[in-house]
């Protein structure tokens, strides 16, 4: 037989068979010809076939367009395997023995089968038959986009049965795991249920949290200087915020979405907590004004966060889903990364000569060296921001006993003094900002200190701020949707059902609680940069997460910890935080890859939404207080519209809460996004709407199950809760 025409009836979709030991000649079937259904033999082994396609590492490249490349691998593999084993029709598609006969259709490239089976030109769908085939469906970005492949499957364990079909993988870039379920990214180092061993687990572990260095410890830098705290309250709000990351980390590894998802202090209470800092009332207090705005902080984002609570333990997340799409996340968390403009640059450029370096090296490093391999790994990838900060921070270190801060006449050590001379006062800023011996926080916190409860004191409960971190508690809820949904797709073979979501949604909302109660600050919720360090670290087993979390607990117990960080100069924690923002705001616009991001529809909402989210908060900042204190430039825009703000309807905490909520660009992008993608005509696909798994698929799943349910002891207790995916 000729070569060319086995070639062309393979591209076809012409059955092949293989025999084996009879000596007969094989046997082709026509374009036209229907093929008998295989009836196997009594001593056929079912593992036959995939013991097969493992060891001859059989691979289909069909893309429903004629081409060689595939008839030239079933070519070489019927000479291999003639005459060595039983009569099996192969399906060249999908890879599985063949049932039923698969007649060509002419559109499209799709082929239909007897039993009702629709697969296209790509193979992306498969109907369940009646013959009790399992449903395949593609995991991608909800549109359908992708190629299957086949992968080869282990054989089965001993007694197992086996329905002699090779199973197909139309996830893309997957690989299919010893008990049949998938392991996600073949690049993954290591999956989500894999233990790496104790050395990897702390290597791993301790790695994952140095890349998130900047979103956990650079918050308090920003805002306990503004509350009036001094160096030691900043080391004990790092050591508190270290502690209750460790903590909710661990609670939402085993009872959120059990995705490899890092919790901690978030960028979306940092604005909102500014707001509610500069309130005219807390401007001019001097005693105890640290401890009276942070128990005012603890009282709202306790309340807001019983609000998050309610939203996923009632089920109504499930509901509010259905609305929440990438049109939406997407600028909403952009926005959340753009509000800093004011702050950072403004801020860093107070000592240009140490945070134009900064800025350059974390850019050198995640960019240019990003595909330098140094024993293997990519550190200054993973590393960057810890690498970078660390480098110029002994470089200040080195200007600092220089004397390249010193001034004739000025006290670093009494910052207050210099107010006092003409000639020191226009150096002040620059040394409490730019030195790095001016804290006093590692001579004056202790060694040894553990986080408590009401540490600061009774949280302070008005409805004014209340009502701002319900609002705020609702954006983070929207933020961490679009990241269980990126991470799951990083790691998983399914999204999680909008049970599991509104569980992580829930679990987050009573973290928040405990960081109220500790006070913290701010609220915790699901770090969106831990996306960044999964898809780099290529590390997303969930036992990792939990080790390093472990870590975070220990560390938070030894006050110099905290101290050490709390010393970092101000200006260097700015510059580091121009690249967190920068990097928060494009994370959050790639969710633009699960919609049609070329469509005239989502540009126009998108850019609508991220241009109003700047400009009608600006509208109401630029309302001035009526206030003899002087703020810094980037402390204006939060201090104005808050306390005389344009909406006056006579009730002093409305008026309050309102003018607040609309100059914080977050709020203001999450509602534009909200009204227009689900007002504005356009297709699911057009619209990328989230596809959430289904419960009942998920039940039927074993490898899945696993992933995403609860242990079985909590399971039991929860079991009321069904809106929970339990």
């Amino acid at each position: 037989m000729e070569t060319g025409s086995k070639s062309e009836s393979l591209n076809r979709n012409v059955a092949m068979s293989v025999r084996g030991g009879t000596g007969k000649k094989k046997q082709q079937g026509g374009v036209a010809g229907k093929v008998d259904s295989f009836v196997p033999r009594s001593e056929h082994n079912p593992r036959e076939l995939r013991s097969w396609a493992k060891r001859t590492g059989f691979v289909s490249d069909y893309s429903g367009e004629a081409g060689t490349s595939g008839s030239a691998k079933f070519e070489a593999l019927e000479r291999r395997r003639e005459g060595s084993s039983p009569k099996i029709e192969i399906d060249p598609v999908v890879g599985r023995a063949r049932q039923n006969e698969i007649v060509p259709e002419s559109h499209g490239g799709a082929t239909r089968g007897e039993n009702g089976a629709v697969l296209d030109g790509r193979g992306r769908k498969e109907k369940e038959n009646e013959g009790g085939e399992r449903k395949v469906g593609f995991n991608g970005n909800g549109n359908g986009h992708g190629v299957s492949a086949v992968a080869p499957v282990n054989e089965e364990k001993e007694g197992e049965e086996g329905n002699g079909d090779v199973k197909v993988n139309v996830f893309p870039e997957g690989e299919e795991v010893g008990d049949g379920g998938w392991q996600g990214p073949l690049g993954l180092k290591c999956g989500l249920k894999e233990n790496p061993g104790i050395v990897s687990l702390i290597y791993y572990g301790l790695q994952h949290y140095l890349s998130l260095a900047g979103s956990l410890v650079l918050i308090p830098l920003v805002m306990i200087p503004v509350m009036g705290g001094t160096d030691k309250d900043t080391a004990t709000v790092i050591s508190t915020m270290l502690f209750l990351s460790g903590i909710t980390t661990i609670l939402h590894s085993y009872l959120g979405t059990r995705l490899p998802l890092v919790q901690g202090s978030s960028f979306v209470y940092l604005a909102p907590a500014l707001v509610i800092i500069n309130a005219q009332e807390y401007r001019n207090l001097t005693e105890h004004k640290f401890r009276h705005i942070m128990r005012e902080l603890q009282g709202a984002i306790i309340v807001g966060s019983v609000f998050q609570c309610i939203l996923g333990f009632s089920g109504l997340m499930s509901i509010l889903l259905r609305l929440i799409n990438p049109i939406v996340v997407a600028p909403t968390v952009a926005a959340v990364g753009l509000a800093f403009f004011s702050y950072g640059f403004p801020q860093a450029g107070t000592c240009p000569e140490i945070t134009i370096p900064q800025i350059a090296l974390v850019l050198i490093f995640t960019l240019y060296l990003r595909g330098i391999s140094i024993f293997g790994r990519h550190l200054f990838r993973i590393y960057a921001v810890p690498l970078s900060l660390t480098i110029i921070w002994i470089y200040a270190s080195f200007l600092t006993a220089g004397g390249a801060y010193n001034y004739k006449g000025c006290n670093p050590d009494i910052p207050s003094s210099n107010i006092l001379l003409d000639a020191c006062r226009k150096h002040a800023y620059t040394m409490k900002h730019c030195r790095t011996d001016v804290s006093n926080a590692l001579s004056t916190a202790a060694w040894v200190r553990m986080p408590y409860p009401l540490q600061w004191g009774i949280p302070i409960f008005h409805f004014r701020t209340s009502i701002i971190m319900v609002i705020v508690s609702l954006v983070a809820s929207v933020d961490s949707v679009g990241t269980y949904r990126a991470t799951s797709l990083q790691v998983n073979s399914r999204p999680p059902t909008p049970g599991v979501v509104s569980r992580g949604i829930a679990l987050e909302g009573f973290c928040s609680i405990l960081a109220g109660l500790w006070g913290s600050g701010t609220g915790a919720t699901t770090l969106t940069e831990n996306m960044h360090t999964i898809d780099v670290t290529k590390v997303a087993s969930r036992k990792v997460v939990v080790v390093g979390a472990a870590f975070l607990i220990m560390f938070s117990f030894i006050g110099k910890v905290g101290a050490l960080l709390a010393s970092i100069p101000l200006a260097l924690a700015a510059s580091v935080l121009c690249f967190m923002w920068a990097l928060t705001a494009a994370l959050g616009l790639s969710n633009l890859q699960y919609s049609q991001s070329a469509s005239f529809r989502n540009i126009t909402i998108v850019g609508v939404s991220l241009f109003l989210g700047m400009s009608i908060p600006a509208y109401f900042q630029q309302y001035q207080a009526e206030s003899s204190l002087v703020l810094p430039s980037y402390l204006v825009p939060y201090a104005a519209a808050a306390s005389s703000g344009p909406f006056r309807s006579g009730i002093k905490q409305l008026d309050f809460a309102i003018n607040a909520l609309m100059s914080l660009n977050m709020v203001v992008t999450l509602l534009v996004a909200f009204l227009l993608d689900n007002t504005v005509p356009g297709s699911q696909e057009e619209r990328g709407v989230y596809q959430w798994s289904r419960a009942e698929d998920i039940a039927t799943d074993p490898s899945q199950q696993s992933e995403y349910s609860l242990p079985k002891k909590v399971a039991r207790c929860c079991c009321r809760f069904k809106c929970l995916g339990v």
